[in-house]
């Protein structure tokens, strides 16, 4: 297993792991470092911003697609169609995986943002269930099955994109770009879904206003796909292919290689796929229809602790490059073990000032995880199957248990009457998070891997 070497400085081929990498000022310009994180920003931005309107609006998104007969039956519904998606995004990641380890990262990233944008807009275009009947959520499920498969690159190829481009000991920092953007994409579709609310009746939401904020998924992401095809592929990845020493099947050399670390990279992932749906995206849905706090009085809470999470999550980014990833990621476990429950129990107080402060607790404590993770499972993995064992990891687990959270949140709290029940969901995912990154290495020091 052969380790990169660092290069001249002012080398065509600088490799980003050296210690002046290519963001340094003698072997980058400014301006291609900001095109290099706005590309790697926007298109999970977009997709965020899309499950952010998605899940706000999951109650209006019901009565549109559902016979109004059964609220409750209409709510599942539309969060198993957001779960149903997240099935086929680990095909997504063995398909975006293979392409960006072997055709080039900002290949897959370019052709990703452009369907994935593509489908989000057309969810607008849907008639609802009064006009066409069945139809209206059969369309819905396919379009949004076309937008979890062109997500499914989306995540790992911006991590890996930005941890090929850091300087060695700045890939924490640079990788929370990443999950910053996400919370940008949900934080402004919370703000969008909650004005709609305010601004407009029911009735007016229901005809047309959900429908606005996925009409903006289109002009996104064609200014992503700009930016994004303007870049040169990373130094790492250009130097890997020049030797011809690209992955020629690299998911298959994965699962041949590579597997224990895939295993612990999904056990990893897992507080990561419960903890971000629960707390940022189901939580609206939770404090209103569970607990019964106002809606405006719900946005706003889960706005607080969004602003929260953007807010610490470049600073767990410099921990992690300082104290290492594992601390970092045993840190965030362990506080999710001890106070998810007692967090829960302060909520059903309704109390909106305890509400508020429990929702900035909770941001602060998930951004112990989400700022580690992108540069954790990026310098797991070497360069031919990095794309690869990030996508499959995260979106494996992510299928099984991120994009069926607020489902079975929703259907846990039915089953037992008890509003602490996605709390222990919480628990039991930060326990299995706990066991993977304890078993792991410690990767922050080392200079990232060809082989």
């Amino acid at each position: 297993m052969s380790n990169e070497t660092s290069s001249v400085p002012d080398s065509q081929s600088l490799a980003a792991e050296s210690g002046a990498g290519p963001f340094a000022d003698n072997a980058v310009s400014k301006e291609t470092r900001r095109r290099v994180i706005a590309a790697s920003f926007i298109g999970n931005f977009v997709e965020w911003f899309d499950y952010a309107v998605y899940g706000y609006l999951a109650v209006t998104i019901a009565a549109v697609f559902f016979p109004d007969s059964d609220p409750q039956a209409g709510l599942l519904l539309t969060f198993a169609l957001f779960a149903i998606s997240f099935l086929v995004r680990p095909l997504g990641g063995f398909v975006w995986g293979h392409i960006g380890d072997r055709v080039g990262r900002r290949t897959a990233l370019s052709l990703s943002i452009l369907i994935m944008s593509g489908a989000t807009f057309c969810i607008a275009l849907i008639p609802g269930y009064d006009a066409i009947g069945l139809w209206a959520p059969v369309l819905l499920l396919v379009i949004r099955v076309v937008q979890g498969f062109s997500a499914s690159g989306e995540y790992a190829g911006a991590s890996a994109f930005l941890v090929e481009y850091a300087p060695a000991n700045r890939r924490g920092l640079y990788a929370a770009v990443v999950p910053a953007s996400t919370a940008a994409g949900l934080l402004l579709g919370s703000l969008l879904a909650g004005l709609l609310t305010t601004l407009l009746s029911p009735e007016a939401m229901h005809s047309w206003g959900w429908r606005l904020p996925f009409l903006l998924a289109a002009p996104m992401g064609l200014i992503g796909r700009y930016i994004r095809t303007k870049l040169e592929d990373t130094p790492v990845f250009r130097e890997l292919e020049a030797g011809d020493h690209a992955a020629a099947a690299p998911v298959s050399s994965l699962f041949k290689n590579h597997w224990r670390q895939l295993l612990q990279a999904v056990g990893a992932v897992l507080l990561n796929a419960v903890g971000f749906y629960v707390i940022l995206s189901y939580m609206p849905t939770y404090l209103s229809s569970e607990l019964g706090l106002g809606a405006t009085e719900s946005f706003l809470a889960t706005t607080v602790a969004l602003v929260t999470y953007i807010g610490f999550i470049f600073l767990t980014g410099m921990l992690s490059d300082r104290y290492g990833r594992k601390k970092v990621l045993l840190a965030a476990s362990i506080s999710f073990i001890l106070l998810t429950v007692p967090a829960f129990a302060l909520l059903g107080t309704g109390n909106f000032l305890v509400v508020v402060l429990v929702q900035i607790l909770l941001g602060a404590m998930l951004t112990l995880n989400d700022g580690t993770l992108p540069s954790f499972l990026a310098e797991m993995f070497p360069t031919r199957v990095r794309y690869s064992g990030f996508a499959v990891s995260f979106n494996l687990s992510n299928a099984l248990f991120g994009g069926t959270a607020p489902f079975m949140a929703t259907l846990l709290i039915a089953a037992t009457a008890n509003d602490l029940a996605p709390a222990w969901y919480l628990v039991a995912a930060s326990l299995v998070s706990l066991v993977a990154v304890a078993l792991s290495r410690e990767t922050c020091r080392e200079p990232l891997r060809h082989e």
